[in-house]
Formats: C-alpha cells, structure tokens, sequence
C-alpha cells in the first residue's frame, strides 16, 4: 500500500505560484577587477532601460555567472534579487547591426521598458511526492537525488496536504493532475481494485486510463465473473471506450510511420503483403518483420526491401497462429504435454508409461 501511495502522489503536480523581485535590463557595461594580493574578483555592471539607467556591484558568483554565460554589453539580462541568478533572455535589437557578436542562434529582444526593478510572477512546478520528500529529509530538496527517501511518515502526508489546501484557497497554487496508463488491467488483483477506488475518490486524484482484451473472466484473486475481469463498482465509476480493428489503410499507414522511425525503405509491393500479413496475423507480428526483413535486404546489398524479402522472413518466423498449429499437429512429440510424452523406441512411438514398466 506504501508503494502504491507513493505512485500515485508522483503522478498529482502542484503548479504554485509567488511574486519574485527582479532586475531587468539592457548592459551598457561590465567592469571587472581582480585583486593582486588576494586575486578576489570584484566588479559593476550598468544595466538601463527606456527610462532609466543604474550601476549595481557584482558579488563573486555572479561575476561567474556572467562569465560562464559570456555575457556583454548589448545583452537583456535579469537578475533574481533572492538569490543572485542572472538570466541571459537575448540581444538588444539596437545591437543588431553588430555582426561580430551575433550568430545564427542570436535572439534578438526589445529593451526593457520602465523601472529596472520588478515584481515578476514565477511558477515552479512540483510533484507531491517530491514535496513530501523534501519536508521528510533533513537534507532538503537534496534529498531527491539521493535514491533511498526512506519510508514517508502519515504525519508529514497530513501536513502537506493542509498545506497545499490552503495554498489553493489563496490561489497561490492549483492541482495538476498526472495520468495513470494501466495496460492488462485485468491482471490486478481485488486489492489492487479497492485501493484504486479509493484513490479515485480523492479530488486530487490522478485521471486514469485503463486497457484490457478480456471478455467476461474471474476478478483475480476472487470466484466472482465480471466484464473484463473488473469489478462492478469500478467499472460504474469509468468511461468505457469502444475499439475496432485497424483497416488496410490505417494497418499501413502505421507500418509506413514505422519504416520510417528505423530508417527503411520498402518497396510498395512489400509494403502491401506487409499490410495483409498484418491484417491477417497481427500488427505487433508485422512490425517486427521489418526489422528483420532490413537485415535480410542489407545481406543481399539492396537499398529497400523487397517482397522476397518479406516472404524469406515470414518463413523464417512463425506468428502466434502458426506456432499454435504447429504445436496442436506435433503435440505429442513435445516433452509435458497433456497427450503424456512419447519416446523414440524402435523405430515407433511409446508411451512413457510403457517406458517405465519396462
């Protein structure tokens, strides 16, 4: 239950939102002094805007900052007043004619207009298992690199979710719900089923997206049928989307779209015997002998696939129709079947209950 709890929370964002002080403008000039007895490095930067124009001093992480961004005069920076973070948005457009500082990657902005300093909205985005991460580790949001969080106390879960309830009443954030993709959903057990029922409940709940193939089947871990092995309750609460099998068309315009991921060439008659083997064994089956059947072209020096090539690697590997028929003809000939074994004794076949009272 632990370890579905802590899913779930990784798939439920919280997008918050707060007013961060910045300064915002064009640099006119940087100027940086490196002292010869103690090599610190000092320096100012004179940043103006449409109205205005002001000197600030430079600390020595932002002096770094600067020079691993490069930047210089002619650039639109920011400046985070909490923390000293300098942000290259661009170049001035008044620079633009200074084709020794630009390249073919040279954003061009507007020079700020107004006061240099600002109150500017920032979004950060989280997950509410990276939030009880970081409030369960005395190390912080460090924590979130360091693999082993340890077990999350109820306690701390409680705390957070005030927490972030009264965040959305001031408006300060908002719930971002993930998606949860369950394929065989069919292959969970009830337990699974009651936990998702009551997670499902939850207003922060993420939106979920089952898949099954099964008909009316037993709910695991039950004696009861149901309609594709859910349970009633569960299938009351969802939104049940009918599929149809893929046409000629749509089969082959998803094996072009393949070809073309791996980077193969096909001729058009390959391609439609490559449809109608889809059609008529599977699509996963189709796909994979497009891997195959490239190889086959490439041992042969030919630049596309041709339809001998497809017809050489259908040959080669048996479908999931083939492979039963070969076995339902053969079955006796294979070691635990249901028919028993059979043994070569002779020249016939003996039972291997014969082969033990002799």
């Amino acid at each position: 239950m632990k370890f579905e709890l802590t899913f779930l929370f990784k798939l439920i964002g919280v997008r918050i939102r707060e007013e961060a002080e910045i300064i915002e403008g064009e640099v006119v000039e940087i100027e940086i002094d490196k002292s010869v007895q103690s090599g610190a490095k000092t320096g100012k930067v004179t940043l103006k805007t449409t109205e205005m124009e002001t000197i600030y001093d430079l600390g020595q992480k932002m002096i770094e900052s600067i020079q691993k961004e490069k930047i210089m005069a002619g650039d639109i920076i920011t400046i985070d007043k909490a923390s000293g973070k300098i942000s290259k948005l661009g170049r001035s457009f008044a620079r633009s004619s200074d084709f020794d500082n630009s390249g073919p990657q040279t954003r061009y902005v507007q020079c700020p207009e107004g006061e240099l300093q600002k109150r500017k909205e920032v979004v950060h985005t989280v997950t509410l298992h990276e939030i009880d991460v970081i409030n369960s580790r005395t190390q912080g949001f460090m924590a979130l690199f360091a693999g082993d969080i340890g077990e999350i106390k109820p306690e701390v879960r409680e705390q957070i979710d005030q927490k972030v309830a009264e965040w959305r009443e001031e408006g300060r954030a908002e719930i971002v719900p993930g998606v949860l993709f369950i394929d065989e959903v069919h292959m969970l057990d009830i337990e699974c089923y009651s936990f998702l029922n009551r997670a499902l409940e939850s207003d922060q709940a993420p939106i979920v997206v089952m898949a099954t193939n099964r008909g009316i089947t037993k709910i695991r871990g039950t004696n009861y049928f149901s309609p594709h092995g859910l349970p009633i309750d569960l299938l009351d609460r969802s939104l049940i989307i009918s599929t149809v099998p893929y046409n000629d068309k749509e089969i082959s315009q998803i094996l072009d779209i393949r070809c073309q991921e791996e980077d193969v060439e096909m001729t058009e008659g390959a391609m439609k015997l490559l449809t109608k083997i889809g059609k008529e064994c599977s699509l996963r089956y189709s796909i994979h002998l497009i891997t195959v059947s490239n190889l086959v072209a490439i041992k042969r020096k030919s630049a596309e696939v041709d339809v001998a090539d497809i017809r050489k690697v259908y040959s080669l590997f048996v479908d999931v129709k083939r492979s039963t028929q070969f076995l339902k003809e053969f079955e006796q000939e294979f070691m635990f079947s249901d028919g028993g074994i059979a043994h070569k004794v002779g020249g016939y076949d003996k039972p291997d209950t014969e082969m033990k009272q002799s």
